[in-house]
């Protein structure tokens, strides 16, 4: 068996040479041929540096860099077409990930699984985004078509011939788990201790729920039957308002005042402008797409010649 690592790297610096020296022990115990791909995601640090000392250190060491700050799953997405080997395996930079679990990953493959998710057997960060991070992954396995895989996580070995069914894909707006599910549905997950990371994560709040959103919006239509079907019932509502008013019209002869009124209007205009909101992210996703802007750009590699 012979596998590929493809790490995205931001702000990594400090982390990547132990990282590379515990891949360093674990590789040659699991594969024949091996390689480590770095990707750099124009780390603000001397992230690239560090990139270039470990090509020239360890043989099986790949450097890439990108032409500017891409997001964590088009760096992976490089990596995961510059590998050249039957198995991919990806992992974050911060040390999270403990390159020893690779045997168990590898192993479920094996099984006949496509993709093994490594998943944490006890989420690491504070309450809110543990509970940001579980809603995000079971939104992500419903998008996906696998309701059962709830354990998603950037740890993960899949065969990389899975990158045939997106050899096509060119959208700066992606979700590499989803490209996955485009060519399986084989997927299952593993329970692995996931490390204290290093360094403060780099996804926020806000990061939390544009990822939500970009699932939502980009690889689903869910959210439009959603707008369809509130405003159906919606309408429904107002024919039970009308009903309403005129039967206190007919038997008390005055209408409600001026409150009921204001509250109506403020109900069915924030329906529609919902309803409004959820049309303009699918019209975003559009003008990505019809732009064809690259999902990422490589200004420069080392040790690709090997």
């Amino acid at each position: 068996m012979n596998c590929s690592v493809v790490i995205p790297v931001y702000r990594g610096q400090e982390t990547l040479p132990l990282l590379v020296e515990r891949l360093a022990k674990v590789l040659p115990t699991l594969a024949e041929k091996y390689e480590v791909i770095l990707v750099n995601d124009d780390s603000p640090d001397d992230s690239w540096a560090v990139i270039c000392g470990l090509a020239e250190r360890y043989p099986w060491v790949r450097g890439i860099r990108l032409m500017r700050n891409y997001g964590q799953h088009n760096a992976t997405l490089c990596g995961v077409r510059a590998a050249r080997y039957e198995i991919c395996v990806t992992m974050d930079d911060d040390l999270q990930h403990p390159p020893e679990a690779l045997p168990t990953l590898l192993a479920e493959l094996e099984r006949g699984f496509d993709v093994v998710y490594g998943a944490p057997k006890k989420l690491p960060q504070a309450w809110w985004r543990n509970w940001m991070t579980r809603a995000i992954k079971i939104i992500l396995a419903w998008v996906m078509g696998v309701p059962s895989v709830r354990n998603i996580s950037a740890f993960r070995a899949f065969r990389t011939s899975l990158r045939e069914a997106f050899v096509n894909f060119r959208s700066p707006s992606l979700t590499l788990d989803v490209l996955l599910s485009w060519g399986t549905s084989r997927f299952t997950s593993v329970q692995v201790d996931i490390e204290a990371a290093e360094r403060p994560s780099n996804y926020r709040f806000g990061a939390l729920v544009k990822a939500a959103i970009l699932i939502l919006t980009g690889f689903s239509t869910a959210p439009l039957r959603f707008a369809s079907w509130l405003g159906f019932f919606m309408t429904l509502f107002g024919l039970a308002v009308l009903m309403y008013v005129m039967a206190i019209y007919f038997t008390a002869g005055s209408l409600p005042g001026f409150p009921f009124l204001a509250s109506i209007i403020s109900i069915f205009g924030g329906t529609q402008l919902f309803a409004l909101g959820i049309f303009g992210e699918y019209l975003a996703r559009m003008f990505d797409r019809i732009m064809d802007r690259p999902p990422y750009v490589i200004a420069a590699q080392v040790g690709t010649e090997r």
